[in-house]
Order: structure tokens, then sequence, then C-alpha cells
């Protein structure tokens, strides 16, 4: 079976490696860079993400993966086509489904056989259903071609264990045949699936990334709370975690989240609800906590000075996340460019996000891959990212190293008392 994946992305490179990887020894991963394309057959990845480069390496050399800008072959004779390629939010919030339907006229243009379609990406409801009829409206050939959904569950940083290892794989069908298909292709992963229609399928994805979105904003509420009654955040997430009805994951404090789903899908199914005639209130509220907090640092910084004209200011973390580059609606940004314009000198530090930092900020700020360097001589320190290194960092240095001892915590990485012991002025989240 030739499967040919259109984009590769987190999403589209993932999936094909780890197809490649449990044993399908025909796949294609379509790109429209072709620098990008001679990058990945030499084993080089786009996207920082553990194991990945190795597995590239192993496929590539047995043979069961290629890359190629050349999508009229790669389409042409391809049993199934699974489309990832991105979905970015519109100004109104809406899904962007320009890409998508780039590549469905792709499609319908060069496949010489049956085929079936699946959408990888994050689409509105309904998506499938359209994009079959427009292929079918432009089709060159007397084929068959159905669409089905298949949405992914990974998550930047540990995407590809989370495709080797996933909870469930979801399926969308409409017809035997397409289940058939699906079903033969998921085999050797061995993991739980879930057959449905394709509009359940598309929903499933929203509501699952919106339901986690909602408990992040929602501790981030409660760590609001907490700070002006003098609870502690940790302690009440703590407490929580122990009813198994709401589980442990995602009830960390914080300044928000980011990264390429949670604040698009958000907005994305807000808009629908809306353009539907409904509004999702609870999806509307965790949008809104969410803008807030990621301001949240700079707003307690404002109270502990006058101004930050000229003032020294490091920033510790700059991806949405550990475990990646990727700084798509990362809270980083949005305080950086706050300090900027009102006139801070800033040297961030990121283990891996400096050149995409650098696509944002050019040289308006100062780079380092050291700590030390980072917050030597500065007086405001913003830690924005709970990457490994910090987290274990010696906080005597902060007190030695910095012209003024003051640390804004946004992911809580330290113990309140330590800091406040080493003589270090400490701000966290709902502690």
């Amino acid at each position: 079976m030739k499967i040919t994946i259109a984009g590769t992305g987190y999403v589209g490179l993932v999936t094909g490696v780890c197809l490649a990887e449990v044993g399908h020894n025909n796949v294609v991963c379509v790109d429209i860079d072709n620098k990008k394309v001679e990058l990945m057959k030499k084993g080089i990845s786009p996207i920082h993400e553990a194991d990945l480069e190795e597995l590239m390496i192993k496929n590539y050399k047995k043979g069961s993966i290629d890359y190629t800008t050349d999508y009229k072959n790669a389409y042409k004779d391809a049993d199934v086509i699974m489309i990832a390629v991105g979905t970015p939010e519109r100004s109104d919030g809406s899904a962007n489904l320009d890409y998508i339907k780039q590549v469905s006229k792709q499609i319908s243009e060069n496949i010489t056989k049956d085929t079936l379609v699946v959408i990888k990406s994050t689409v509105p409801i309904g998506t499938n259903e359209d994009i079959e009829k427009y292929i079918r409206k432009n089709l060159k050939n007397n084929v068959r071609v159905e669409l089905a959904s298949n949405p992914e569950f990974l998550s930047q940083g540990t995407a590809v264990n989370d495709t080797l290892n996933a909870s469930r794989i979801v399926i969308g069908v409409e017809s035997e045949w397409a289940k058939e298909i699906l079903e033969k292709i998921y085999k050797p992963f061995n993991q739980p699936m879930i057959v449905t229609n394709r509009n359940s399928a598309e929903m499933i994805k929203y509501a699952s990334n919106d339901f986690l979105a909602l408990k992040i904003s929602f501790m981030n509420d409660i760590a609001n709370l907490c700070e002006i009654v003098g609870a502690n955040v940790e302690d009440v997430a703590k407490g929580m975690s122990y009813d198994e009805r709401i589980g442990s994951k995602f009830l960390k404090a914080g300044i928000g989240y980011g990264g390429s789903c949670f604040p698009k899908d958000t907005k994305a199914l807000h808009w629908l609800s809306t353009y539907n005639g409904y509004e999702l209130k609870t999806v509307k509220a965790a949008i809104e906590v969410n803008e807030a907090q990621k301001l949240k640092l700079v707003r307690k910084a404002s109270n502990l000075v006058d101004n930050f004209e000229g003032m020294e200011v490091c920033v510790l973390g700059l991806t949405f996340k550990p475990g990646t580059d990727d700084l798509r609606e990362a809270p980083s940004i949005s305080n950086i460019n706050y300090l900027l314009e009102r006139g801070a000198n800033i040297t961030a530090y990121d283990p891996v996000g400096i050149e995409n930092t650098k696509k944002i900020f050019g040289d308006s700020i100062k780079y380092t891959t050291s700590i030390d360097e980072a917050i030597t001589n500065t007086e405001l320190c913003f830690i924005m990212t709970e990457w490994k290194d910090i987290i274990e960092y010696d906080i005597r240095n902060y007190k030695d190293k910095m012209k003024k001892p003051v640390v804004l915590d946004g992911r809580n990485c330290y113990n309140v008392s330590d800091m406040h012991d080493q003589g270090i002025d400490y701000y966290s989240i709902g502690r």
C-alpha cells in the first residue's frame, strides 16, 4: 500500500515516519520546499522533536520512506493520501482551509486510481464532506474517491511517542471500504480504535483540545483567586488530583497555554459555534482567561518598579513549552513586546528556541544559551518556560549574579521558601 503524506510539519512528518517505523514500506512525504526536502533526506528534521531524526535516518536507509516536492507522482498512484497541512487562524478566529483546498485540487487533478483521502489536519466540523465534494467535482480521471477523518492527538515535544503509543486512534468514515483501509493501516500500532462518522471524528479533536485548554484556564483562574485569599494553588491542585474523575494532568497553574493547537482550536470552535447561532460559554471563558493570564507577570512587575525604561531584564525560556522549538502563541512573545515597548533592555535564554525567536525580534534583544550569562547584572528575571535546566538551576546564582535578585516565575519552577531563604524577591503564580 502506497501512503502519501501531504505536508511535513509536526503532524505530517511524525505520522509518515511512524507509519514507516511500524512496517509500512512505501510512505512518501510531500512538501513544496525543496531545501527542506533535501535536508529531510539527509535525516535532518525541520522541527525539534525527540527521537524523530533517529527514526528518519533509520527508515530512509531502509527505503520505507521518501521525501519529495513532486506531488504529481506522489499522488498519482497512491492508495491513501493523508492531508496534514496547516489550518492557521484567520483574523476572526475561524480556521483557514486554503492549504487543504490547494492540496485537494492537486489530488483531484493527479490521482489515477481509487484513492482514500484522509484529513489529519484539525478542521471545522463538516470539512471532510465539503472537501470530498470539491475533489469529486474537479476529478480529471474516472476513479473512486472518499474522504475520511483521522485527527491526531500528539503533543509537541513527545510527538513520536504519542504516535507510536497513542491512547486511541479515531477514524471517521462513511463506508466499509474506508474503514477497512484505515484499520489495515493502523493494525500494527495495536491501539484502541474509535470508529465513528466524519463529523463526530472532527468534533472529537476539537472537544479534546478545548477541554484540556479549559482545564488549564480553570486552574489559572483558581490560582489568581488563591493569591487574593492566601491559598496555595499547588496544594489545591494536589487535593483535586486524588479524585479520579478529575485526575492530575493539566492542573498546573502558570501564565497560560500557547502552541499550535490550543489557542487556534479554542478560537475556531468558538467561531464555529457562534456562526451556527450557539455560544460555547465555557470555551469563550477559557480564551479570555488565557489571554489575560499571559501578561500576569509583567503586571506584577509593573507594581514593583516605577518604569522599565533602560532596565536590564532577562527572560528565561522562549518556547511555549519545554521539548520544542515552537514559539507559536508563546507567552514569551507578548511579554517581550510589552517590555520592549516600555524601553527595557532584554537578554533572552532558551536551549533550542533562539533561532525562531530571532525571526520575530531580530536584534532588538540579546540572546544566549547560558542561564548564567542571561541573568548577570539584571534587575528583573522573568521565567516563561519550565525547561529542565531552569528547574534544576542553582538558585543561589540569582542572588550572586543579578544586580537586584527579583525573579518572576510564570511556571512555578522553585520552592517559595527556598527562594526567600536565599534573599531573592520571588513572585510566582497562585502561591
